[in-house]
C-alpha cells in the first residue's frame, strides 16, 4: 500500500525531530501510511511508529485491524528508510486480545480467512518473527492474550508503571494461539513458562521485569521518550549490520554451535563490501562520529 510524504523537515525544526542530530540524519522525513484509522503509521528518523488506535474497546484486535497490522510491518521491514519499528497502543491498553464483540459480528479474526482456513503466514506473530529490523514494544497498558503475545514477538519491551501481560489463555478454555507457547519456553525456560501459561496468571511491569519478559520499566509518562531514545540509538548505527545480528541471532535459537560460527562468517563476508563497513572504520580511526547509509 503507498504511502503518502505529509512534510519534509530541515534540522533544526526540532518540533517533529525523534532523535539528537547524528550523521546521516540531517534531514527529518515524516511519512503517514493511508492505513486504517485503526492502525496509525509514521516514519520519523528512520524510526516507524505503529499504533494501535482504537482505545473505545481497549484496542481488541478484529480482522481488519489484524490485516493492517501485519500488512504495515511487513511495509516498515520493507522500507530502506526504515532501520527500527516501534509498536505501541493508544489509550489505557496496549491490546486486551481478540475483539470477541467484532467476532459475533463477523469483522472479527475470521474475517482475516475464509471458512476452512487459517493463513496463518501473514499474520502479526508470525511476520514480527520474520523481520529483520528490530522492534520495540512500548507497553503502554494491559496486554492481554494475543496481546500479549504481539509484544512477546518483539526484541524489546519498555513497559509502563501502570502495564500488564496477562496470560489469560487457560481461563478462556484456548492455548496461546499466537506465538505463546513458543516464546515463553525460550524467554524464561520450562518451569517458569509452565507457571505463567498453566496458571493463566497476569504479571504487573515490575514482575515483568523480574521475570525477565521486559527490559524496562519506567512512569507512564516516560514510555514513548525512553522507547525512542533506545530507537535512535539503535537507528544511529549500521542497518545493514544491525539487521545482518538479528537475522544470525534468529538462525541461532535452532542451529547447534558450529552451524551457527559457519553461518555468521558467510553473513559476515558481504558485509566485508559495504560502504558502510567501510565508513565505519574510517570514522574510528578519524575520531568522528560514522555517516551510515545502509548500503
Amino acid at each position: 500500500m503507498p504511502t503518502m510524504t505529509i512534510e519534509v523537515l530541515m534540522v533544526g525544526t526540532a518540533q517533529a525531530r525523534l532523535c539528537p542530530p547524528y550523521e546521516g540524519n540531517d534531514r527529518e522525513t515524516f511519512v503517514m501510511s493511508d492505513a486504517t484509522k485503526e492502525v496509525l503509521y509514521t516514519v520519523a528518523d528512520h524510526i516507524a511508529t505503529i499504533t494501535l488506535n482504537a482505545p473505545e474497546r481497549m484496542n481488541t484486535i478484529s480482522g481488519p485491524m489484524l490485516n493492517d497490522l501485519a500488512r504495515l510491518l511487513t511495509e516498515a521491514n520493507e522500507d530502506k528508510n526504515v532501520r527500527v519499528v516501534i509498536l505501541t497502543g493508544k489509550g489505557r491498553a496496549f491490546c486486551a486480545g481478540l475483539d470477541l464483540r467484532k467476532e459475533r459480528d463477523g469483522n472479527g479474526l475470521s474475517a482475516a480467512s475464509s471458512p476452512t482456513t487459517i493463513n496463518l503466514r501473514n499474520t502479526p506473530p508470525t511476520v514480527l518473527q520474520a523481520m529483520d529490523k528490530p522492534t520495540i514494544c512500548a507497553v503502554n497498558g494491559g496486554a492481554a492474550g494475543y496481546g500479549m503475545d504481539t509484544a512477546l514477538g518483539c526484541d524489546i519491551r519498555i513497559m509502563a508503571e501502570s502495564a500488564k501481560l496477562a496470560a489469560a489463555f487457560v481461563k478462556r478454555g484456548v492455548v496461546p494461539e499466537s506465538g505463546g507457547t513458543w516464546l515463553l519456553p525460550r524467554m524464561l525456560g520450562w518451569a517458569k513458562a509452565s507457571e505463567l501459561i498453566f496458571t493463566g496468571r497476569t504479571l504487573s511491569a515490575r514482575e515483568c521485569l523480574d521475570w525477565g519478559l521486559a527490559n524496562e520499566v519506567v512512569p507512564d509518562a516516560d514510555l514513548m521518550s525512553r522507547a525512542t531514545a533506545i530507537a535512535c540509538e539503535i537507528a544511529a548505527n549500521a542497518p545493514l549490520a544491525v539487521q545482518a545480528s538479528k537475522r544470525m541471532m534468529r538462525m541461532g535459537l535452532n542451529e547447534n554451535f558450529s552451524d551457527h560460527v559457519h553461518h555468521v562468517y558467510l553473513q559476515l563476508l558481504p558485509l566485508f563490501k559495504t560502504q558502510d563497513m567501510a565508513e565505519g572504520m574510517k570514522a574510528f580511526m578519524e575520531k568522528r562520529e560514522p555517516k551510515f547509509e545502509g548500503r
